[in-house]
């Protein structure tokens, strides 16, 4: 959609409609923890740039300085609400790497410089708004606010925490990809309603006293003094309380059972039409969270594109990079959302399961832009969203999506009901690659293998024109029940796309290669289930130079799973590698031929009964003794990244590169 049909449709002003009236002061002053991009990748731009086409007058205050609240009056009282947020990432996620040390980096920070956010920046952040003007309502947002919502565990302290809602004072809290839901609550606020009344918004959450009174409960029935769950008996198809905070973090032998049990509802309870207000008690306060907003149309998708982004950083870094930026600047993202549900992803809980598309003519309205950008080459380094070939693909049957509660589409079964022809995104790859002044378009967002297998021609496309040397994808583990448990399909789901995959680049007459990304301690992993991803690895003589150990971030059923020991959906027991020694085990296995790893591998072939795998014959992992040219010893690699390996050196009918993760993900 051009933003000419936007403005039509009302979605963007016309020109100089944002200037009439002319305002004094500002009207929203957006705290957040990230420099400053003005990109749509970045949520800071997205909401700064939608209130700015609605006439409002926006300061950004990025990465303050928290020790002091005289930053957080630099552009003195603003007129409506303090926006808050973390950031791009839950600002401990941002700190701290998956053993607890501190990150020597920040992706969102100038310079890539660590230390510029606190430790639960919302919570920081909030504070220092309502002590410098404490009568402004605060409304938070972002991924901290999203994940952390509810009770949650958090990995870092290994402590119960409640609400994030609580802790940080806001008025209001809006989760998920916010537009719709803040712009409702500034229409409201405009008219002179009270902060405090906006109480029934999708896509919202908010928390009360003991004596406070819920939106869902009749005022005409209210009872003044007395606590609301003694004069009110919540309905599930209106309100379902979950198991309380006092509940959760309790010593008995059951609290961890009642954490899983809420988890589940919580995740489940995620549908737009259907899902109920969940309430979950605090001692003598309460958290309401709304149901989920609905995804944004088409129309509604493409006119936040459409919006004015200079897709660079602010002027004030003096050019200093932006490492986050860097990765996206020539990117195009063609849509949101992710029905995939895998269990240790945050991008179902805060995208939410529908998929969100852009029309062909909004993409290639930016493909074109991009020539403007200083740097561009023709090359765009991707094309895709949360899974590059999810786009355009919804539910068949709208009356049965509307009532639905499956936590995915694609697990343990594609579902009948989804709709998953490739024809649109092929159809959109193939005008994208042949626009004037593009030279190559990468498809570097993962892709989902089980719905790339249903069309070989999308393979075909992706091996002959979208492929430059590496295709990612993840598999993420080959245990059956580890995947299992993280909602992901079997590894002969794998095999056969390597297969197609294989077949696709000889016909295009490309020596290519995947790069399957995996994940070490996973919840279900055992030291048995290691061993065979490394033997796994080891056959395909793959050597990946990036791992991940999990880590169990707030608001995920992996992350319940690490805490509880138990499936939340089967209420099962799970096992659990807690112990930070045998967590670094694992992940060593992932690259059992580097050197500084070959202590901890041999540890952990002679604990699992696999000596056959220490020595010098074909086949071992690792030598029995560390010396020069021993088994275990990483080979030599031109620059340290280049894969090894040509189409005509196979293995069972498979490439033997060595794959090499295209993109650094951090530890």
């Amino acid at each position: 959609m051009t933003v000419k049909e936007c403005v039509e449709k009302g979605w963007l002003p016309a020109p100089g409609e944002a200037d009439d009236p002319v305002r004094h002061g500002i009207d929203f002053v957006l705290v957040t923890g990230d420099a400053y991009v003005d990109h749509p990748s970045f949520a800071n731009a997205v909401i700064g740039r939608l209130l700015e086409a609605r006439g409002y007058r926006v300061a950004i205050l990025a990465q303050p300085d928290w020790k002091s609240v005289e930053p957080f009056r630099k552009f003195g009282a603003p007129r409506i609400a303090w926006l808050v947020s973390a950031g791009n990432l839950d600002s401990h996620l941002n700190h701290y790497t998956a053993h607890k040390r501190p990150r020597s980096d920040d992706l969102y920070s100038p310079g890539g410089k660590a230390g510029l956010r606190p430790d639960g920046a919302t919570i920081v952040y909030s504070q220092r708004c309502r002590e410098a003007f404490r009568d402004v309502p605060i409304i938070a947002g972002g991924v901290e606010v999203s994940m952390r919502r509810m009770v949650h565990i958090d990995y870092w302290s290994e402590k119960v925490k409640r609400s994030l809602i609580l802790d940080s004072r806001s008025d209001i809290a809006v989760y998920g990809m916010g537009e719709q839901a803040l712009v409702t609550i500034v229409e409201r606020l405009e008219k002179g309603e009270p902060i405090e009344s906006i109480r029934d918004v999708p896509g919202t959450a908010y928390g009360i006293g003991k004596h406070g009174r819920p939106h869902f409960v009749e005022e005409s029935t209210w009872q003044e003094g007395t606590p609301w769950w003694e004069q009110y008996q919540c309905k599930p198809e209106i309100a379902q309380e979950l198991p309380s905070f006092d509940e959760i973090r309790g010593e008995d032998e059951h609290s961890k059972e009642r954490f899983a049990r809420a988890q589940h509802i919580f995740h489940r309870e995620q549908n737009p039409d259907t899902a109920p207000i969940l309430v979950q008690r605090h001692a003598e306060q309460t958290v309401i969270v709304n149901r989920p907003m609905k995804a944004l149309s088409t129309a509604e998708l493409d006119a936040i594109f459409a919006l004015p982004y200079t897709k660079e950083p602010h002027p004030e870094y003096g050019g200093e990079k932006i490492p986050a930026h860097e990765t996206v600047k020539f990117s195009i993202n063609i849509m949101r959302g992710c029905f995939g549900g895998c269990t240790f992803c945050a991008i179902t809980e805060h995208q939410g399961r529908a998929v969100s598309s852009r029309s062909e003519e909004s993409v290639l309205e930016e493909v074109a832009a991009l020539k403007q950008l200083d740097g561009y080459k023709g090359v765009i380094s991707d094309l895709g969203g949360p899974t590059a070939n999810m786009y355009r693909m919804q539910c068949t049957r709208p009356e049965i999506e509307s009532r639905c509660r499956r936590p995915s589409c694609v697990h343990p079964t594609v579902c009948k009901l989804l709709g998953t022809d490739h024809g649109p995104v092929k159809k959109l790859m193939k005008k994208v690659r042949e626009s004037d002044g593009v030279k190559m378009v990468h498809v570097a967002s993962g892709v989902r293998m089980d719905l790339a297998n249903l069309d070989q021609e999308y393979i075909d496309d992706l091996a002959a024109h979208h492929v430059g040397g590496h295709l990612k994808v993840a598999p993420e583990h080959i245990d059956e029940e580890t995947l299992r448990l993280m909602k992901k399909p079997g590894m002969d789901t794998y095999i056969e796309f390597e297969k197609r995959f294989d077949e696709a680049s000889d016909r295009a007459g490309k020596e290519q290669y995947l790069v399957p990304y995996f994940v070490s301690s996973h919840p279900g992993c055992e030291q048995d289930a290691a061993v065979q991803i490394a033997e796994f690895l080891e056959a395909r003589h793959l050597k990946p130079q990036q791992v991940q150990d999990f880590i169990p971030t707030p608001g995920t059923p992996a992350t319940c799973m690490w805490w509880t020991g138990i499936d939340p959906t089967r209420m099962k027991p799970v096992f659990v590698e807690k112990k930070m020694r045998n967590k670094r085990k694992q992940r060593a296995m992932l690259q059992w031929w580097k050197p500084e790893n070959r202590l901890l591998v041999r540890e952990m072939l002679r604990e699992s009964g696999r000596d056959d795998l220490i020595g010098d014959h074909p086949g071992a992992l690792v030598s029995t003794h560390d010396r020069a040219g021993g088994a275990g010893k990483a080979s030599p690699r031109k620059g340290g990244r280049k894969p090894q390996g040509n189409p005509s050196d196979r293995k069972g009918g498979r490439r033997s590169g060595r794959g090499v993760v295209r993109r650094p993900r951090r530890d």
